[in-house]
């Protein structure tokens, strides 16, 4: 049976970063501990930030690995870090930081899935105050 990209194991609620390195790390390491990539991908990750930002606007940052991280990635996978306190990401302030690892090119077709979730400040508010991780993941059935 193919892993589902995305599981209450994969998510964070009610979490605290001081730092947009910090929530990274916090999204990347559940993506590793959940066996979606090697732990190289974190390092990918901050050199993509590094060179763009994840931030997206409505309080939600994308952060991924840099093209030659697709070695890293095991299978897709997403991590949801819910931190309601938010945390500077440099273009805004990010509330839910959704980690992406796609495998086969899959991460745009995850991508496009998640953007439509987020395009709504409404439903993105909902999952920032979301106080159960199914009730967060409700919002994301689409994905899997």
């Amino acid at each position: 049976m193919e892993k589902q990209i995305l599981s209450t194991e994969n998510v964070l609620l009610n979490a605290h970063a001081a730092t947009k390195e910090e929530a990274i790390k916090i999204a990347g390491n559940l993506l590793v501990d959940q066996g979606y990539v090697e732990e190289a991908y974190i390092d990918k990750m901050m050199e993509r930030e590094e060179l763009t930002s994840t931030y997206m606007g409505n309080f939600v940052a994308i952060p991924h690995g840099t093209e030659d991280a697709k070695k890293a990635v095991k299978s897709s996978g997403l991590s949801i870090v819910q931190i309601p306190d938010g945390v500077d990401f440099g273009g805004g302030i990010v509330k839910l930081v959704i980690g992406i690892a796609g495998k086969d090119g899959e991460h745009l077709e995850i991508l496009s899935k998640i953007a439509l979730v987020c395009a709504d400040e409404d439903k993105v508010n909902q999952i920032i105050n979301a106080s159960s991780k199914s009730e967060l993941l409700s919002f994301f059935e689409e994905v899997n």
